[in-house]
C-alpha cells in the first residue's frame, strides 16, 4: 500500500530539446531544454525524481507529444489554424514550416495517464507518443484540405525564440510495460478534430476573450495583415 499515495507528474516531450532529422527520444535521453518554459518543466521532473530517491515518494513522471482533439485552448497550432481558415484569414506559420511535431490524440495521452497512474512502477519516467511525425507546414495544408481552403492562405512569420526543430517519441516502454497502445488514426482523429471546433463556434468565441486576444494581438500583430473583422 502507497503510504504517500502515487504523484504523478505529466511533463512533456520539450523537456529533452531538439532533435535532427533522424532518431526518437527515449527516456534515457538527455535533458535538454531550450526555452524557459521547457526548463521549468525539466525542473519539475528532476523534483519528482528527487523526491522519489531522497524520501521514496511513488512518484511517476509520463512525457508527452503533442496533443489535439476537442476542447484544446485556441493558441494552439491546430485549432489557431481551423479558425482562421474558416474566415478566409491568414494562417501564420514559424519560419518555414519545416519543424517537425509528434502528434497524438488527447483521448489516447489520457488513456496513457491513467494506464501510469495505475500500473506504472515507482520512480519510472514514461515517453507517450503515437508516431505521428508531420511538418508545421504539411500539418496545416493537411487542415486546409479538409476545409476545402487555399494554400494561399498560409502565411509564414518570423521564426520565435527557442523554437525546436524536432520532436519524436519512442513509446516502447510503455506499450511493452503497460500495454497501452494509441488507438486514434491521426487522418481521422484530424478530420473528427476540424469537425468539432465548426460545430462549436459559440465556445470558441467564449473562450476567445481577454487575455487570449491580448496573446495573439502580441505575438501576431506585426506579422500578419490587418484584420478586416477587427
Amino acid at each position: 500500500e502507497r503510504s504517500w499515495g502515487r504523484f504523478l507528474q505529466v511533463s512533456t516531450d520539450e523537456v529533452y530539446g531538439s532533435l535532427g532529422d533522424e532518431g526518437a527520444f527515449a527516456e534515457t535521453s538527455p535533458l535538454a531544454p531550450r526555452s524557459p518554459y521547457a526548463a521549468s518543466k525539466a525542473s519539475a521532473d528532476l523534483l519528482a525524481r528527487a523526491a522519489h530517491e531522497t524520501h521514496d515518494q511513488d512518484v511517476v513522471v509520463t512525457r508527452c507529444s503533442n496533443n489535439y482533439g476537442p476542447f484544446q485552448f485556441p493558441e494552439k497550432l491546430i485549432p489557431v489554424m481551423i479558425l482562421a481558415a474558416v474566415k478566409d484569414r491568414p494562417l501564420p506559420v514559424y519560419g518555414e514550416g519545416r519543424n517537425v511535431r509528434d502528434w497524438i490524440h488527447v483521448e489516447d495521452h489520457c488513456r496513457a495517464l491513467l494506464a501510469a497512474a495505475e500500473e506504472g512502477t515507482p520512480g519510472a519516467v514514461y515517453n507517450v507518443g503515437a508516431r505521428n511525425e508531420r511538418r508545421n507546414l504539411d500539418l496545416v495544408k493537411e487542415i486546409l484540405a479538409i476545409l476545402g481552403k487555399p494554400e494561399s492562405l498560409i502565411t509564414f512569420v518570423a521564426d520565435r525564440p527557442g523554437h525546436d526543430f524536432r520532436y519524436a517519441i519512442d513509446a516502447t516502454k510503455i506499450e511493452t510495460e503497460l500495454g497501452w497502445r494509441p488507438r486514434h488514426d491521426f487522418c481521422e482523429g484530424l478530420r473528427e478534430t476540424v469537425r468539432w471546433y465548426l460545430d462549436r463556434s459559440e465556445w470558441c468565441d467564449s473562450v476567445r476573450t481577454g487575455e487570449y486576444l491580448e496573446f495573439y494581438d502580441r505575438w501576431y500583430s506585426d506579422r500578419l495583415p490587418p484584420d478586416p473583422d477587427a
